[in-house]
């Protein structure tokens, strides 16, 4: 049914806080026709910064496409804005990036086929070979680039290349085992990982064996995105489990197996519905 509905705009907004500000953005959508069908907003009075995402009907409304971020713009160089626009029938396209663990990789697909994530996904890259009878079940293209430090420029040279081939909007990195160097993300920066600890808790590598260690009472994981700072990119989405003295550390793994599937398809989810706003390395997510 949702398929028969005229598509939608949806503008995303951070600016300095001030008065009438709610006003000044619903009344550029107003003025021009537009019926709005979301509305969520959000001041941080700590850093002076407000936030809004508004969703609208394009049905009746008297700009084009075009033309939207034209008038947009001049309102946005007046509120000292910085802003994004999309369009529901605006498909993005994705490539996931995996290494040999497969929970994550599948529970996107399985949610993809079933509809629930509204994206394209016409390419997977790995360093390991192990995943791509999965790949060809799903009947995406997958390329395998092994990767190690004496060959990294040219391996992500390769990548880059490939994401221009499939025109991809955004990768989403399910348990890939490497860190992406500052020059590819200059190049390529909206990227998503899933991460196998509630962040800032044990970053780095084997965070449920420290965990373990350490005796905690829950374990999780952290969905983000990637900055050049390691496990340290703007937070979208987190979840925790309960464990108790009687899980081995192979119990923590299969628990935390579970909320990694859970928090980064929900992550890639919130992602593809424009309900993210990042600022000062922070997220809002209007959930």
């Amino acid at each position: 049914m949702s398929s028969t509905l005229p598509p939608t705009a949806t503008i995303l907004v951070s600016c300095p806080d001030r008065r009438g500000l709610v006003a000044t953005l619903s009344g550029f959508i107003h003025a021009n026709n537009g019926n709005i069908i979301h509305a969520d907003h959000h001041t941080d009075r700590v850093q002076g910064v407000f936030l809004t995402r508004l969703e609208w009907s394009m049905d009746g409304f008297e700009l084009e496409r075009k033309a939207i971020e034209y008038e947009f713009s001049k309102l946005a160089s007046e509120l000292e804005a910085s802003w994004q626009l999309h369009f529901s029938d605006s498909i993005p396209r994705l490539a996931i990036w995996v290494s040999k663990q497969e929970h994550c990789l599948l529970d996107l697909l399985w949610r993809h086929q079933s509809g629930e994530l509204r994206a394209t996904i016409p390419l997977i890259i790995s360093n390991h070979r192990k995943l791509e009878p999965i790949a060809k079940q799903f009947e995406i293209d997958f390329h395998y680039i092994p990767i190690d430090k004496t060959n990294r420029g040219d391996r992500e040279r390769q990548q880059l290349e490939l994401l221009h081939k499939y025109d991809i909007d955004l990768v989403v990195l399910a348990k890939y085992m490497q860190i992406l160097s500052p020059a590819f993300l200059a190049k390529f920066s909206r990227v998503i990982n899933i991460h196998h600890s509630f962040l800032p808790a044990f970053p780095g590598a084997h965070p449920y064996r420290r965990a373990y260690q350490r005796g905690v009472k829950i374990v999780g994981a952290t969905a983000h995105y990637v900055t050049e700072e390691l496990d340290g990119g703007p937070i979208i989405d987190q979840e925790v489990i309960r464990v108790s003295h009687r899980d081995s550390e192979i119990d923590l793994i299969r628990k935390g197996k579970d909320v990694e599937r859970i928090v980064l398809s929900k992550a890639v989810w919130l992602h593809l519905q424009n309900r993210v706003l990042e600022y000062n390395n922070r997220t809002v997510v209007f959930d």
